[in-house]
């Protein structure tokens, strides 16, 4: 099994974010052209055996390898059944995709027990 040194996978890295760089610039003129620098960006960051960070993956439908522009090739929506999160529809191909979002109420939660276990300052 091949094992990728650190340098390989900072080239691995650069060339990802190249390649979405003009997936965004080409993606209005040239859609087609777009995906196949997405598919390439995905094919590089396997074979480096590396995640894509979230930013870029929330980019992008996982079905077609679109990049999603809101409003032009993807809806977005937010559902507050069972825990609120977002949906993502592809236009291109139907695909959803879903990102959980954090709940107001737990973080109210842990706030509140922060303050309550602080020790209150006497002047």
């Amino acid at each position: 099994m091949f094992k990728m040194n650190s340098t390989a996978k900072q080239i691995a890295r650069q060339r990802i974010q190249v390649l979405f760089q003009q997936a965004a610039r080409v993606n209005k003129a040239n859609p087609t052209l777009a995906q196949r620098y997405v598919t390439t960006a995905r094919k590089i960051a396997m074979s480096a055996r590396m995640r894509l960070p979230t930013s870029y993956k929330r980019e992008i439908c996982k079905n077609c390898n679109a990049l999603l522009v809101p409003g032009w090739n993807c809806r977005v929506r937010v559902k507050p059944r069972r825990e609120t999160h977002v949906v993502v529809t592809c236009l291109s191909c139907g695909g959803q995709t879903r990102f959980p979002v954090k709940a107001k109420k737990e973080k109210m939660k842990l706030d509140q027990n922060n303050y309550k276990n602080e020790t209150p300052r006497s002047a």
